[in-house]
């Protein structure tokens, strides 16, 4: 499981990377896979405009939050037509006393 790392020790770090210490001895000095600080460096970079094809930060939760609700409508539209067709059925078939 990945391990979670507060946002100002992020923050500290990256201002070590951009000292210009190299990625690798950083990540081997603090403990830090050098493939997450790297990750940490290109969001970093997308979220000041340095890698405009990347998603910032806040795009990225947009994004999130709009697949979450997009799920939950298309969960509310399929109990919306079971209940519809369910209520035209019975409309459908003559009434019994």
């Amino acid at each position: 499981m990945p391990r979670s790392y507060p946002p100002e020790f992020r923050r500290k770090v990256l201002d070590l990377v951009k000292s210009g210490q190299p990625v690798r001895q950083i990540a081997a000095d603090l403990g830090i896979h050098r493939e997450a600080l790297r990750t940490w460096v290109r969001q970093a970079e997308a979220d000041t405009g340095k890698r405009p094809e990347q998603l910032t930060s806040a795009e990225r939760d947009e994004l999130k939050r709009l697949r979450k609700e997009n799920s939950e409508l298309k969960r509310a539209n399929e109990i919306l037509k079971a209940a519809s067709a369910f209520f035209a059925a019975e409309l459908g078939q003559p009434r019994t006393k």
